[in-house]
């Protein structure tokens, strides 16, 4: 837990972000060591402590979130890796800021690379941890850090009881000049860091972790929603009163009756809980955990859920051989349990033309959950509702009465599960999109497709036109009034967002705001006007011109006479989204940071390269490689600090000094905005 001076010194950062001095925090500690099993195989451990609510992210997080922990091993002939790293089992939470589901480490971490080794004598393994840590007020710039794991010659390995090796003093000319002394455990504190993961690597399971059962209860709950929906369907709501009728009639008592009829039930949950064991079983933990960010798997599924909207909207039906329905109609004339769960098993066959577009639609999203149970747990929440009316009916048989009637209305449910099949479609379609950095689906042209869907609904509803199975519409009654105009009101809520209106309801589905055409849009001014076309930044934050090199910022402001704001931020920094979404977007706080200042963006985690002429090595050792660590670097060594986002306001004709302090992540519109006119003052008083 944080320590009290910790605390009271957030706490003040929060509130008073222009009067602190900058500072260096170290939230993360490393240290290694080895393990030989029985088969004298190794073990590379490298263990991260990490400080109060800081979050370290994992590889499940994706490639558009905070920068995940990855490993870089030193090739060394006598050394072969076996397999790749695995990392523990993370949390996960959904981030309005990154639309996405991120997955995070905290308090400890353990990793663990598989090894092989050659030759008698002790051996220098090294390696690279690059990660990211953020808490609530801030995010750290990505670290490279150097571990070290010391190998002891094995002809004088004595395992312990917990396989511990003992290192032994290697050769001087083996010693590298940044490991400890050979008996001690390297002992690395990290500044921050970014994490990734290979894909298909399976997780070491960490006891008592809570995140687990959340998931899969809410998996549990999605799963229910479906199966709510699939009671819905021509193929099983029928059949819900001629079922009860028929487990009443045959039945000497009640309570036999009722008997039958959860015996019915259970037996439908056992039969769907089975398939999604079932699908785990084949698929494997690592494949499940791969389908989320995997863009095959996306495209697939893309594939996957238009068939099923086209089954839906009556082209063709999905069904299963004849031969599995007659075989389980003929075991469920057999009487008792086994007829009772067969009569059961006809059900699920029977009434999969139309509910295996939503078991399919659940097992992609139960698959992409990250969890190794999601896909059972939703086959549960799925099967549970779905015989939960076969047994409530049983017991109350008066309730039978209050049923509506079968009729055309289940038809036109199918057609508008159809639509929003192909809304989610487009989901899986702009993933793999995003991953590849294709630029076929970007934010606009993906809003664009759903402001049409939610439109079309609309006038479905309103009988604007018919699809092959339909009714003809002689009025229209009331549900499908209030249906059809709730569609039509969340499409006018969706049509600004194509042009960069924010549409905060639908976050987490449409691609960030900076995959976009014009990132900002017309609703920003897309960045766009006769200032705009000064500056040269092609990453700026709400479409506000802006510069990405110091160098270029400088010149310009100097020419239009006006202060520099710096803009220390990242791309998988969470609270410098939320500064933007939430303090920026103000309308005098965009019109001061597009007019009154010359604004220069620095992505701390930005992964291009340096020129090779332009890479250096710090004071301190540190090799300087790429774009993001040469900002990172700039942070630090000026205004000894690591965190974003971090905000200076500097005079271009002067040293970089802060004409008034920093800002910091705060989400007072009036304070932020009182810093920037405090800066804007100090600007002009000396010009």
């Amino acid at each position: 837990m944080k320590t009290f001076l910790h605390a009271v010194v957030v706490a003040l950062m929060t509130i008073l972000p222009t009067q602190l001095s900058a500072q260096i925090i170290e939230p993360v500690k490393w240290k290694t060591s080895v393990e030989r099993a029985e088969d004298g195989t190794l073990q590379l451990i490298a263990e991260a402590t990490i400080d109060g609510n800081w979050h370290m992210y994992s590889r499940k997080s994706g490639e558009d979130g905070p920068i995940p922990t990855t490993f870089a091993w030193t090739a060394h002939p006598r050394l072969t890796l076996q397999g790749e790293w695995t990392e523990p089992k993370a949390h996960t939470e959904f981030n309005k800021q990154f639309n996405m589901e991120l997955a995070y480490f905290e308090k400890k971490a353990r990793f663990v690379q598989k090894a092989t080794v050659t030759g008698p004598g002790p051996l220098t393994v090294e390696a690279e941890v690059s990660f990211q840590v953020c808490n609530d007020e801030m995010c750290l710039f990505p670290e490279y850090i150097p571990l070290t794991f010391k190998v002891p010659a094995q002809k004088n390995v004595a395992p312990t009881d917990e396989g511990l090796v003992a290192t032994e003093e290697p050769n001087q000319a083996d010693q590298d000049p940044l490991e400890q002394d050979p008996d001690e455990e390297t002992d690395t504190t990290a500044l921050a860091a970014d994490d990734t993961s290979a894909p298909g690597v399976s997780p070491v399971p960490a006891a008592g972790d809570t995140e687990v059962k959340q998931g899969h209860w809410g998996v549990f709950l999605e799963g229910m929603g479906w199966g709510f929906l699939a009671l819905l369907m021509p193929c099983i709501f029928p059949m819900i009163p001629l079922t009860v009728s028929f487990f009443i009639k045959q039945s000497k008592t009640r309570a036999e009756g009722v008997s039958k009829a959860v015996t019915y039930g259970i037996s439908i949950n056992v039969i769907y809980v089975a398939l999604g064991l079932l699908i785990t079983v084949i698929a494997g933990p690592d494949a499940l955990n791969a389908m989320a960010t995997d863009p095959w798997f996306n495209l697939f599924f893309f594939v996957l859920f238009v068939i099923f909207a086209i089954s839906f909207f009556g082209a063709f039906e999905i069904t299963l051989p004849s031969k599995w329905v007659d075989g389980s109609d003929n075991l469920s004339q057999r009487g008792g349990l086994i007829g009772i769960f067969f009569m059961a098993f006809t059900l699920a066959l029977v009434s999969f033309s139309c509910t295996g577009p939503l078991i399919g639609s659940l097992l992609v999203r139960a698959s992409n959950s990250g969890e190794l149970l999601g896909p059972a747990m939703g086959m549960f929440g799925f099967s549970f509702a779905l015989s939960l009316p076969f047994m409530l009916f049983a017991a109350f048989p008066g309730w039978l009465q209050s049923l509506p009637k079968s009729g055309g209305w289940m038809n036109t449910v199918k057609v508008v599960l159809g639509f929003l099949e192909l809304a989610f479609a487009m989901k899986f379609l702009s993933t793999a999109d995003m991953v590849w950095q294709a630029h076929w689906v970007s934010r606009e042209l993906f809003l664009a497709i759903w402001t049409g869907l939610t439109f079309l609904i609309a006038l479905y509803l309103f009988g604007a036109f018919r699809m092959p199975h339909d009714d003809k519409v002689e009025s229209l009654s009331v549900t499908r009034m209030l249906f059809g105009t709730t569609f039509f009101i969340l499409g006018f809520y969706l049509l600004p967002g194509t042009f960069g209106a924010p549409v905060r309801l639908v976050a987490g589905f449409p691609p960030p705001a900076h995959y976009a055409e014009s990132p900002g849009g017309a609703y920003l001014g897309g960045g766009s006007g006769e200032t705009a076309l000064n500056y040269t930044g092609t990453s700026c934050p709400d479409g506000l011109p802006c510069f990405n090199t110091l160098e270029d910022a400088k010149a310009y402001a100097k020419q239009v006479n006006k202060p520099i704001m710096i803009d220390f931020t990242g791309w998988g920094c969470v609270n410098c989204r939320k500064m933007e979404e939430q303090v920026w977007v103000d309308p005098e706080v965009h019109r001061i940071l597009k007019e009154d200042l010359v604004l220069v963006s620095l992505y701390v985690d930005e992964k291009v390269k340096l020129p090779e002429a332009e890479q250096y090595t710090t004071p301190e050792g540190k090799k300087i490689r790429y774009v993001g660590q040469k900002w990172s670097d700039f942070e630090a060594s000026t205004y000894g600090a690591n965190a974003q986002p971090y905000y200076v306001m500097i005079d271009p004709d002067g040293d970089w000094t802060p004409l008034n302090g920093f800002a910091a992540w705060d989400p007072d519109v009036a304070k932020f905005t009182a810093w920037l006119k405090e800066g804007i003052q100090a600007y002009q008083s000396r010009h």
